[in-house]
């Protein structure tokens, strides 16, 4: 049942994220087309049915009530709805989705469903009674009442000759195929309904018995005895039917039925290439074939029709994480034997050619592993288009949203992680960002509609995502004005930078707004959104300009798994510092080193000021390189923070696998001294990770 259960999330979450997008498309167009209403059909039905199935009541009964709305969509076209009809229907399916989701989200939270939907299904019902009354008789036109009745006579008629169809049930419709489900594979019933769902979304029109094997298990035993039966009304659909119906793994049997009940217009031929996979279709044109009620036909063989192989197939990412986590392992103990001192200074030619072979191909498994877990940020992009389009109703500002670079591929663990700070500052922009009344931007000169930029680019080993709007900008007064009435200034106000006033919005506790709104003034957002960037190895810095917008750049690792790094020694302690972080490395005289009013120790780079920080002071390495000219700078950079370290000696760059520290070092506080992990280098020897934007903390540094 876990596999059902986990298997069932994912899908239902797909569908209700590409029913999200769909959605947001359609308003953006302001009408749906035909082929969004049979794809919003579709994604209810199998919604409908997997819930049935999984025994998710409430689920089931919206996704049926909004899937008979858009049969009757379907039916009766989108011309009989008007504007106010259609926009009404936009909001009424962006409340089901998330009436959707919430019951999803419960779920996966093991919580109970809700217990009283009844809103949600009378607002379905309501508009569907709504449109159907102004559309005058269509409703009536539906296809459950479209076939005639038949008259006392004909159904008598109908009964007896289909008493000669051994067993097959009463219909008016040309063709039946009868399915026989492999001997003790189970729930029958439910096999049939996964060919029903099929044949739906190939868009047959058919009939099928037992009609109700969708929500009654006793079906099953009926199936097993008599078979499962699809009615048809053409040779063509009979054909599609059974190129469907080849393909489903759990059919044993199946054969075609000629109904002598109905008179087709051209003479019954069932088609031969059916014949080959099933010789009991051959049925006589004026005759019909029977079998015995009770059991199958003898005369049938198997169906000949393989599996389809899939081109996608969905993978637990925690399987991902163990391969990925194996593969390291690989790299490194490739690395460990190739620089084994046993080996030094001997010529073994075959060995090195080996090794070479071995190192290529440990970088091609490196690679494609850590590919396997790349994922097209596109997903968390599109999330926002709900989120812009929700506030632009409920605060009326008229704003579009701009995505570029959306196939840009990340880490799926990193993805997750981003999500949430993406929405936030999305929802800044918008709450704070984009004037509140549109003749403030027509004075200013700018468009009446504001526009909010969402982007992303590779950039060697990380991604830079932007979030930019044109809105007033901020204005660096004001929050230097708050933040030192808040107490939370470290230096006169004088001395603050622009960069760093605006970074004061990152200050836990930190906010603008005056009152608490739905969308802020609680306190709680950019230190948070902060916290989580660089939780994933990230940066996240701020520009702004009053009257023209703000920007915010995330700079993320493309993966938390391997990393490029250089090694560097204190002591007889190695320590890795991550490249992304490294400006230059440079050798310092004597005289270059100033000091501070408090003490420490300064250098000038590039005309800027910035504080040395000595690695073996701050963790307590015993060295004999203690002279500043004797030893090697690093200036590294972190966020807004930019500083040099004093190290001994510089080993050389190296690709590093990036492995946690165990987790009883979490009682010391590990983490937030400044360690961000460990590796293990070729020579066996374990290296520190460094957290630049930790390590300046750490350090306790004012500058």
């Amino acid at each position: 049942m876990d596999n059902m259960l986990e298997m069932y999330l994912y899908e239902t979450n797909t569908l209700l994220e590409q029913l999200d997008e769909l959605l947001i498309e359609a308003e953006k167009n302001k009408d749906f087309t035909t082929n969004d209403v049979n794809e919003i059909f579709r994604s209810m039905h199998t919604i409908k049915g997997s819930s049935a199935m999984m025994e998710f009541s409430t689920v089931m009964e919206i996704a049926h009530h909004i899937e008979d709305l858009f049969f009757y969509i379907r039916e009766n076209g989108l011309d009989s709805m008007d504007e106010s009809h259609k926009n009404d229907l936009f909001n009424l399916m962006f409340q089901s989705a998330d009436a959707l989701r919430e019951e999803i989200e419960k779920i996966e939270n093991d919580e109970p469903l809700s217990t009283n939907i009844d809103p949600i299904i009378s607002n379905i019902n309501s508009f569907l009674e709504k449109i159907s009354s102004s559309g005058g008789n269509n409703a009536e036109e539906s296809p459950s009442a479209e076939s005639p009745a038949a008259s006392a006579a004909d159904k008598e008629a109908i009964a007896a000759i289909n008493q000669e169809l051994a067993g097959c049930p009463e219909s008016t419709l040309p063709f039946f195929i009868r399915i026989f489900f492999e001997t003790g594979s189970g729930m029958e019933n439910l096999r049939a309904f996964m060919i029903v769902t099929v044949l739906k979304d190939g868009e047959l029109v058919f009939e099928h018995y037992p009609s109700d094997v969708e929500t009654n298990a006793g079906t099953a035993e009926d199936i097993v005895k008599n078979g499962f039966f699809v009615a048809l009304s053409s040779h063509e659909d009979v054909d599609k039917a059974l190129a469907m119906i080849k393909d489903q793994n759990s059919v044993e049997t199946y054969e075609v039925i000629e109904n002598v009940l109905s008179k087709p217009a051209e003479p019954a031929k069932p088609a031969k290439q059916e014949t080959a996979a099933a010789p009991a279709a051959a049925a006589q044109p004026e005759t019909p074939a029977p079998a015995p009620a009770a059991k199958k036909p003898a005369q049938t063989s198997s169906h000949s029709g393989a599996p389809v192989k899939q081109s996608l197939i969905s993978v637990n990412l925690s399987k991902l994480d163990s391969l990925v986590a194996l593969v390291g392992e690989i790299v490194i103990t490739e690395s460990m034997v190739t620089s084994s001192p046993d080996l030094q200074n001997l010529k073994l030619d075959n060995f090195t050619k080996s090794a070479r072979q071995l190192r290529k191909l440990t970088d091609d498994l490196q690679d494609i592993a850590m590919s396997l877990r790349m994922v097209p940020i596109s997903g968390t992009f599109q999330k926002m288009n709900r989120i812009v389009r929700d506030m632009k109703k409920n605060l009326n500002r008229d704003t579009r949203l701009t995505l570029i670079g959306e196939n840009t591929e990340i880490d799926k663990t990193v993805v997750d992680s981003i999500s949430d700070p993406i929405m936030h500052i999305v929802r800044n922009s918008m709450d704070h960002g984009v004037e509140e009344h549109v003749e403030e931007r027509i004075a200013a000169g700018k468009n009446p509609q504001a526009e909010i930029i969402l982007s992303a680019t590779h950039t060697g080993s990380e991604v830079v995502i932007t979030i930019s709007d044109d809105g007033r900008g901020m204005d660096t007064d004001k929050i230097l004005a708050k933040a030192e009435r808040n107490g939370i200034l470290t230096k006169p106000a004088s001395e603050y930078s622009k960069k760093e006033i605006l970074a004061l919005t990152m200050v836990p506790g930190f906010s603008m707004n005056e009152e608490v709104t739905e969308y802020s003034g609680r306190g709680v957002g950019m230190d948070v959104v902060k916290k989580n960037v660089e939780s994933v190895g990230g940066t996240i810095s701020i520009t702004s300009e009053l009257g023209k917008g703000s920007c915010t750049t995330l700079k993320i690792p493309l993966t938390m798994a391997i990393a490029d790094g250089m090694e560097v020694s204190v002591g007889r302690s190695l320590f890795t510092i991550p490249i992304t972080n490294i400006r230059q490395s440079l050798k310092a005289s004597q005289e270059e080193i100033i000091f501070d009013a408090s003490g420490n120790e300064i250098i000038k780079c590039l005309d800027e000021f910035y504080p040395i920080i000595r690695v073996h002071e701050l963790y307590n390495i015993e060295t004999e390189i203690t002279n500043i000219e004797d030893g090697i700078l690093i200036w590294v950079e972190a966020a807004d923070k930019s500083y040099c370290l004093f190290v001994d000696e510089l080993l050389g760059e190296q690709q590093v696998v990036v492995k946690p520290l165990p987790a009883f070092l979490s009682n010391f506080n590990i983490k937030n001294s400044g360690i961000n992990g460990c590796t293990i280098l070729g020579d066996g020897n374990i290296s520190l990770i460094l957290d630049i934007g930790n390590l300046y903390a750490v350090s306790n540094i004012q500058y």
